[in-house]
């Protein structure tokens, strides 16, 4: 007999995927201000309206290696995956 305060059955199944897109949703939010704020920081040395060639490269680079190592990070932590 369902409570009468639930407005539908949720299986835990669909709790868990909820929970885990929520998860992987606010893990990339994250991981785009970082980068954003890191990459920008090290690589922008003259805001302006638009990037110098050396700049975009840089940030090229930056958010590359960020990817790359947040990448081995996880696989390191999580092996199932």
């Amino acid at each position: 007999m369902p409570s009468s305060g639930s407005p539908r059955n949720v299986s835990s199944d669909d709790l868990v995927n909820e929970l885990k897109t929520t998860v992987a949703e606010f893990q990339f939010q994250r991981f785009f201000e970082t980068v954003r704020d890191k990459c920008f920081e090290k690589c922008i040395t003259k805001p302006g309206s638009s990037l110098s060639g050396s700049e975009s490269s840089s940030v090229s680079r930056c958010v590359e290696r960020y990817s790359e190592a947040t990448s081995i990070i996880s696989q390191t932590l999580n092996p199932r995956h």
